[in-house]
């Protein structure tokens, strides 16, 4: 399944990327990077809803580092929200678990 993208605004000025399909090394992690590194631009306050994940790989792991950094670098801040299990296990394996 191709990863979608879609976002909305929560009322505190949080901007949710909601995410849905498989985060791979390839175009869906560029498009990923891409769009989020776009949206830094109008703003630094941003949510990855990971809900709709059900595949990652370690390329796409390097790509939600990548944008941590990238946000962390305009004074913003990202969150990943509802990792499935999957990413959670990349995560803490990685020891990129905070």
């Amino acid at each position: 399944m191709q990863l979608r993208i879609s976002t909305r605004m929560l009322e505190d000025d949080v901007l949710v990327v909601d995410c849905v399909g498989r985060i791979v090394f390839g175009e869906e992690s560029a498009v990923l990077r891409d769009t989020v590194k776009k949206l830094l631009t109008t703003n630094n306050r941003m949510v990855l809803n990971l809900s709709g994940i059900t595949y990652i790989d370690s390329g796409g792991l390097g790509i939600l580092v990548g944008l941590y950094t990238s946000t962390r670098d305009t004074g913003g801040a990202l969150t990943l929200d509802n990792p499935p299990q999957r990413v959670v296990d990349l995560l803490q394996v990685t020891k990129l678990v905070r």
